[in-house]
């Protein structure tokens, strides 16, 4: 969500998406900037090889299973398996839809929960290192282990584990 001038929520767009009458309407989606949405619309084109607007879930899940995505990121993996239910073929509306509501909204309590357990891989209720480690080596981001730990110190109010309260407040912008 975006503050306009007037300080009010404003919902995001993105590009317009046809409808069934041929003209183009935007995608919205509350909590999502534009920048954000055009990040998974292009993560749906990736997969819509013919450009049909539809991608097969099967195929989707085959291919993150083929990237080592089930043992790497269960979380990531389970989001795109799920796609499954939503039918043979799904829309980037579909897939929004479906992505957003697993992840939940980004500015609330329990979608900034649901953040931090993508973290907190070993549900410990904490992120440690390791945790740290991880999330930077599948996002590809080569960290120091100096660079972590001051990471964890500067995020933890322990100095050595960042807790829910810690990483909500660090989400909401309260302090750092």
């Amino acid at each position: 969500m975006q503050r306009g001038a007037t300080g009010k929520v404003q919902q995001s767009q993105s590009k317009p998406a046809p409808t069934k009458t041929g003209k183009s309407r935007p995608i919205e989606r509350p909590g999502l900037t534009e920048d954000e949405i055009e990040e998974i619309r292009e993560a749906f084109n990736l997969f819509d090889t013919d450009n049909s607007g539809m991608i097969d879930p099967k195929e989707l899940k085959a291919a993150m299973q083929s990237l080592g995505f089930e043992s790497k990121n269960p979380t990531i993996y389970q989001m795109i398996a799920d796609l499954e239910h939503e039918g043979p073929s799904i829309d980037f509306d579909t897939f929004l839809r479906a992505i957003t509501e697993k992840l939940g909204d980004k500015e609330s309590r329990n979608g900034i929960s649901k953040i931090f357990q993508l973290f907190d891989s070993d549900n410990s209720g904490t992120i440690n290192i390791e945790n740290l480690r991880r999330v930077a080596k599948e996002l590809g981001e080569t960290m120091t282990p100096d660079e972590l730990k001051e990471m964890l110190e500067r995020a933890a109010s322990d100095g050595q584990e960042i807790t829910f309260e810690d990483f909500y407040n660090i989400m909401t912008k309260k302090a750092f």
